[in-house]
């Protein structure tokens, strides 16, 4: 192949060909030279790119390219020699490189040494340099003595086997079944010789056989290029999670769930890069799932695929753009190391690799087991091609050979994937991402956690409390991201515990509703620490995950008071689900569409949520000082089997320890026996001073009767006892509406110190002003 382009570049014309050079279709100046590629009277309109971004270029052909200043119209003879100075020296000042490509070849200009003084003709350089990419031939007969397919890349042999015609003809091909595919720079890998040059995809695949019988030996595999977009689309995917940084990192998370890991870990890291010459963050996310093989993980890095006829409840990834949008908002570069029981790859996704390219390009790099070592996976592409691939790699991120087998070794001889992201996005001068260890000794108070910088508060309607650390702190968002935590998930190396909402509520009600003929079945409850914070609304779960939290619905969304406290939990698979394959879910999974299920299911929680409010909160007592109350049902998290287990009422899960096992006080049981499910207790709810009281029914301090079949109804008692305790100084909180029989003439106590709170409410404004007055 060398001595093939070295022939066509020997060959000269007589007479020069003139060149017009331009810039974003402006005009330059012209040039000319003798060599016969060059058509005569051709037009470049080049494009400006960085000189490291095209790979070999020292080691392509080159001829040189003359100043021709011919007098035209659009620019006299001066100006075009003070225009092609301007050109070369910004190229040279810049260490940059004009490509431009051509009907029959790629081309890059680059100056030539710089003169020390103006020459007799006023320039400063007397020439430039031009490299160029020939065609490749593609010999899609079958060689003599080899039953061989070659695509996009002929071998050193076909090639040298060819007749020495000017293979920029096809009419001249001696051989009918060549085509001409236009080589790019980005198949060169920087170091490779010129003998393992060739145009093949990063990501490679191998074909089986089809119509035209594309196929290839052990001796030389042969891929295609898969051009899919421009690289600035890269940039483009991270747009997805421009409104919320966290959602790029659920991406993630939800790709470990499917993967049905037990274990996810979440840290950033400090690692060396020799570009940068410092220590840069990493955020690493590694889980010990299933894995993926070769054809998995090039459908993870592809663009899109197939969206599944049919809703998988199992599985939260749906789109196939999860993985590219997440990693792409949270840095430029994204290295993927999966390994499963048979395989091992390496992938990279990278915005700097593809800096100044047409296309993009993704090495992947995979190997299988033979026994108890990895071998390059000859079967899905060539040793020389994985070789490439791994060398891009090199090049372009801070990992080598040795440091990927290093965290290789993570993997302990287990399945599992590790996704490390670098040059991570910017706030101003500093990162996006803020990130603290913990202190050493599993200490429960200053546990490690990944904040967004600037801890805002995202926007929703009716809110004004400026405290809701799942806004911006991770470990709060992870504590309640799934409706049934399995998996352990660390953050900064310690443990994050998770939240259960629909278990740790106080006062719970359960409603189910019919909406478009689909059930529907909310929780709410009372929550102690959104009542501290002022928080309130409903947690909406798709597949189990969380889409939408503190949603305000109902009179939450027209007051600030309303509602305080009060969370609601509900699962929207089913009814999100369009009965087509389709679901009412944006691609982002933090929202849902505008769509007739979600307006009418916004209908129905706001009847729901001010039902709850109106009946349940008119007597509401608080107590002096650092007062807890207590949920209906205490739960805790097997660390082995990660099931959850009821415990007494009386037990205060206070005293439980860090690592808790289900053979431990006060379950006592063992990890084979199923998980309790809640009681459906029904609360009714009778005002106390109602005429309506049923004296059957239990009631609790709060006037709250409760149905003996409830399972809150033992705790009924212990809540009593502990509020009426003595040494508490507690106070009732007024009611904006008056109940029937009560006694208006009794005033507060002089002594106890009261805390006055007087809610709004709907339909009882009049009511509240009497009660002021009086």
């Amino acid at each position: 192949m060398m001595e093939l382009k070295a022939n066509f570049s020997a060959k000269k014309d007589a007479s020069s060909c003139h060149i017009k050079l331009k810039k974003d279709g402006k005009f330059i100046c012209y040039a000319k030279c003798t060599n016969s590629l060059i058509q005569q009277s051709s037009s470049w309109n080049v494009d400006i790119v960085k000189k490291k971004t095209v790979e070999g270029l020292l080691d392509l052909p080159t001829f040189s390219l003359f100043p021709s200043f011919m007098p035209v119209p659009e620019k006299n003879v001066t100006d075009q020699k003070s225009e092609w100075n301007r050109f070369l020296t910004f190229l040279y000042d810049n260490d940059k490189v004009a490509t431009v490509k051509l009907e029959n070849l790629k081309i890059h200009v680059f100056p030539s040494a710089r003169e020390p003084n103006e020459t007799d003709d006023g320039l400063y350089f007397s020439q430039a340099v031009v490299a160029y990419d020939l065609l490749e031939l593609c010999d899609t007969s079958v060689d003599q003595g080899h039953a061989t397919s070659v695509m996009c890349g002929a071998t050193t042999k076909a090639v040298s086997s060819l007749p020495s015609t000017n293979p920029l003809s096809l009419s001249n091909s001696p051989h009918p079944s060549m085509k001409h595919v236009a080589f790019e720079s980005g198949a060169y890998v920087k170091g490779s010789s010129s003998a393992e040059k060739a145009t093949c995809s990063s990501i490679s695949k191998c074909h089986e056989h089809n119509s035209l019988q594309l196929c290839s030996t052990k001796e030389d595999v042969a891929a295609e290029r898969n051009f899919v977009t421009n690289p600035s689309y890269l940039k483009t995917l991270g747009h997805a999670h421009s409104g919320w940084i966290f959602g790029a990192i659920a991406e993630l998370v939800d790709n470990s769930r499917d993967a049905r890991a037990s274990r996810l870990e979440i840290a950033v890291e400090t690692i060396f890069d020799k570009t940068a010459g410092s220590e840069i963050p990493m955020l690493s996310v590694i889980d010990d799932g299933v894995g993926m093989n070769h054809q998995e993980i090039l459908s993870m890095i592809s663009f899109g695929h197939k969206v599944p006829d049919e809703d998988n409840q199992d599985c939260i990834g749906r789109f196939g753009v999860g993985f590219k949008t997440g990693s792409m908002r949270l840095g430029r570069d994204a290295l993927v190391l999966t390994q499963t029981t048979h395989s091992r790859s390496v992938a990279f996704l990278s915005q700097s690799l593809n800096e100044g390219k047409d296309n993009v390009e993704i090495p992947v790099v995979s190997y299988r087991r033979q026994a108890q070592c990895m071998d390059i996976d000859t079967s899905v592409h060539s040793e020389a091609l994985a070789k490439n691939n791994l060398n891009a790699i090199k090049q372009f991120s801070p990992f080598n050979e040795y440091l990927i087998g290093e965290k290789a070794g993570l993997f302990r001889g287990n399945t599992g994937t590790q996704i490390y992201i670098w040059n991570l996005d910017k706030w101003g001068a500093e990162y996006t991402l803020e990130w603290q260890a913990g202190l050493c000794g599993g200490s429960t108070f200053h546990q490690g956690d990944i904040y967004i910088r600037s801890r805002r508060v995202r926007k929703r309607p009716g809110q004004t409390s400026r405290k809701v650390s799942l806004d911006y702190s991770l470990r709060s968002y992870l504590e309640v991201i799934f409706l049934e935590p399995r998996m352990k998930i660390y953050v900064q190396g310690s443990l994050v515990r998770s939240r259960p909402l629909a278990k740790s509520l106080n006062n719970t009600a359960h409603h189910n509703g019919d909406i478009m003929g689909k059930q529907v079945r909310l929780t709410l409850g009372r929550c102690q620490i959104e009542w501290d914070e002022a928080n309130c609304g409903i947690f909406l779960y798709w597949h189990g995950r969380l889409i939408e939290a503190y949603k305000r619905v109902g009179g939450m969304v027209h007051s600030a008071d309303m509602g305080r406290g009060v969370i609601g939990v509900i699962d929207v698979t089913e009814l999100m689900d369009d009965g087509n394959g389709g679901v009412w879910v944006h691609n982002n999974k933090q929202g849902f569409q505008d769509c007739e299920p979600y307006a009418l299911l916004e209908e129905w929680l706001g009847k729901q949520a001010d039902e709850y409010w109106d009946k349940f909160f008119d007597p509401v007592q608080l107590k002096k000082g650092h007062a807890r109350y207590k949920p209906d049902n205490n739960w805790v998290q097997c660390d082995k089997c990660r099931k959850w287990r009821l415990l007494d009422a009386d037990f205060d899960s206070m005293n439980l320890p860090k690592d808790w096992f289900c053979y431990m006080e006060p379950f006592n049981g063992k990890c084979e026996m199923p998980e309790e499910k809640p009681g459906r207790g029904v609360i009714t709810v009778g005002l106390k001073r109602s005429s309506g009281h049923d004296p059957s029914k239990t009631a609790d301090c709060q006037g709250l009767q409760i149905d003996s079949a409830s399972p809150t109804a033992e705790a009924v008692g212990e809540d009593k006892s502990t509020q009426s305790a003595e040494g508490d100084e507690k106070t009732p909180v007024k009611k904006a509406r008056r109940g029937k029989g009560q006694d208006k003439s009794t005033p507060p106590a002089e002594d106890d110190e009261e805390i006055p709170v007087i809610k709004r409410r709907r339909r009882s404004v009049q009511n509240a002003r009497k009660y002021i007055q009086e």
